[in-house]
């Protein structure tokens, strides 16, 4: 179940109702009920799921999930203690089963006094904070900012004007500057036949100990896990970081780095300004990723990374000299051997 201090349950459905709200078909159990949506991996008894990709097949055979959406072909690898809804688009159809049973909770605005740990919390001008959030002492809130309901901010922090804090846990000593967004729902779409569809996101973001984002930096919540900020990172302006997307320890990205979906970025590594990240990639303890760089594949530990595709800085650099090079050898009239 997502965290219930940002999200709550709705009423259950059965296996048959979640098949008439998304077109698919019960092949079995259509009496169970379902409380909850989760993952093929962490999915339980009271869960519906679903698979959408057959590499995944080992993970279907051993979930654990009362309930799954899958393609025909794949209707017959379903455990047979789970029922099996049949659908063309079976991640389409979870999602529209999610929003079903899960939906994040209400705002419901309180006094930001009530939320305070102690008297020496600060709080702007217009700070709106809702229900069930807690807030440090020694804390400082600044003009116009939003604290979400159930958000949990530690102890001599630094929350600038017009920032947004909503699904979040946040650690003590952290600085967020003006126009931060922490917690928005990460990019996320499943093809339907009537078109994408968007995919709850339903995991929260977990900014530790002394950790300082930049202006207009974005991190976005979990689609189901949660995006994770290590101690000690430093973060520049406009910088964004996607959901499910865990940062080590004393990380430091310039501006405008852009780190895609699912990216791990292991302790004390270093991005350049406009570096970028593809989705589901690793990136070892200590790398250097170099201003510009656009990493598609997987970072070792230690290394130092430039160009796009962004390749090992020796390689890199002996592909520039040899195509400048080239492009002097042309401008004579003739190749440069």
């Amino acid at each position: 179940m997502p965290d219930p201090r940002f999200f709550e349950a709705l009423p259950p459905r059965s296996v048959r109702e979640l098949a008439d709200l998304v077109g698919g078909e019960v092949l079995r159990g259509g009496d169970l009920v379902v409380v909850t949506v989760a993952p093929l991996a962490s999915a339980g008894d009271s869960a519906v799921t679903f698979l959408s990709d057959r590499k995944l097949k080992a993970s279907l055979a051993a979930t654990g999930a009362g309930a799954v959406f899958v393609r025909p072909e794949s209707a017959d690898d379903v455990p047979v203690r789970a029922a099996v809804i049949v659908t063309r688009t079976p991640h389409a159809a979870w999602s529209r089963a999610a929003d079903s049973l899960v939906r994040p909770r209400p705002f419901k605005a309180v006094d930001p006094a009530s939320t305070a740990e102690g008297s020496t919390v600060e709080f702007g001008p217009g700070v709106v904070v809702g229900e069930g959030a807690r807030i440090g002492r020694d804390t400082r809130i600044g003009p116009n900012t939003v604290i979400g309901p159930g958000v949990q901010i530690g102890r001599d922090c630094q929350i600038g004007a017009n920032v947004s804090v909503f699904f979040a846990l946040i650690g003590d000593q952290v600085k967020l500057s003006a126009g931060v967004r922490i917690g928005e729902a990460g990019f996320g779409a499943a093809v339907s036949a009537d078109g994408p569809v968007d995919v709850p996101q339903l995991g929260r973001v977990i900014l530790q100990d002394r950790v300082t984002i930049g202006a207009n930096s974005c991190v976005d919540r979990g689609a189901f896990d949660d995006t994770v900020v290590g101690e000690g990172t430093k973060i520049d302006n406009l910088v964004m970081i996607a959901h499910n997307c865990v940062i080590g320890r004393n990380c430091l990205m310039a501006a405008f780095t852009g780190i895609s979906g699912s990216v791990t970025v292991g302790d004390g590594a270093v991005f350049g300004g406009r570096a970028g990240v593809g989705d589901h990639i690793t990136i070892g303890e200590g790398a250097r990723i170099a201003a510009g760089a656009g990493i598609l594949k997987n970072v070792p530990a230690g290394e130092t990374w430039s160009g796009y595709p962004a390749k090992p800085l020796r390689e890199s650099l002996r592909e520039a000299v040899w195509l400048a090079k080239q492009a002097a050898g042309k401008a004579r009239g003739r190749p440069d051997g």
